[in-house]
């Protein structure tokens, strides 16, 4: 649990840290939109090549992205399996009961790369991004919305306070299981099953702690006058450089392809 990475922020001064947090939000967004607009491999490699290149301007270390990209390697591989022998097709291999179909096998192969080229961008997003800083990156990308009186502000907060408890979480869980364990409790051996009810009992003191956390905040932020984003200035104001817009001109063109690729494959 503590080796995931997904929501934690590394300090740095590499090229990824010094884009603005706009230009990193709008640009794994784009690169969402391509994953999920088309199966074709070439753009999952266009896509695995710039998540490369980003990793080492990062100067992200491969063990510790592979750290966070483990743990969805289980559902990745739960998943392939059952795609592949549920979906209907041509017949590929027989194993007792199951027939693994082409069909199949096509259809696990890009959910699988389709979710860890997810996790990956979006690790990548909060590993070089302060959470600060993608609180006012998503206002400012839905400041139009505020117009309509839609809760531009309570959203940005929102998603910022999930992403910074993220890790939280994940150690409370350590933290209880670690407890249970020294009271007797295993969760290592027996079959699947039987390892999945033995985690049962730690969802209800995780929930409780939880919202006992969420309550604290909310106590907190009333306590220090907290009353949402109106009227309110920033400290820093930031401002799109030259690679900014060249990284989202690079992005763009990558979503511009997908796109031209499903309408291809539609008509």
């Amino acid at each position: 649990m503590r080796a995931v990475t997904l929501g934690q922020y590394v300090p740095g001064d590499t090229f990824l840290h010094r884009l603005d947090a706009r230009t990193k939000l709008a640009g794994t967004a784009l690169v969402i939109a391509a994953l999920f607009l088309t199966a074709s491999p070439a753009v999952y490699a266009a896509v695995a090549l710039l998540l490369l290149a980003g990793s080492a301007a990062a100067r992200a270390r491969a063990a510790s992205l592979w750290r966070g990209l483990r743990p969805i390697v289980a559902l990745v591989l739960i998943t392939s399996v059952i795609n592949a022998v549920s979906v209907p097709g041509e017949a590929w291999l027989h194993l007792g009961p199951l027939t693994l179909t082409r069909a199949g096998l096509a259809v696990a192969a890009v959910l699988g790369a389709r979710l860890l080229l997810l996790v990956w961008a979006t690790t990548l997003l909060t590993l070089t991004t302060s959470p600060l800083a993608l609180t006012d990156a998503l206002e400012r990308l839905l400041a139009p919305l505020g117009r309509v009186r839609f809760p531009v502000h309570e959203l940005a907060l929102m998603m910022s306070i999930a992403l910074r408890f993220i890790p939280t979480i994940f150690d409370e869980a350590d933290r209880i299981m670690k407890a249970q364990a020294s009271r007797g409790a295993d969760f290592e051996s027996g079959s699947l099953w039987r390892r999945a009810r033995a985690l049962v009992p730690v969802l209800v003191p995780l929930f409780v702690a939880a919202f006992r956390r969420a309550e604290d905040l909310a106590l907190a932020m009333e306590a220090r006058g907290y009353a949402g984003g109106e009227g309110r200035t920033r400290y820093r104001e930031t401002r799109m450089a030259a690679r900014d817009w060249a990284v989202l001109a690079l992005l763009a063109a990558l979503a511009a392809w997908a796109v031209g690729l499903a309408v291809a494959r539609a008509g």
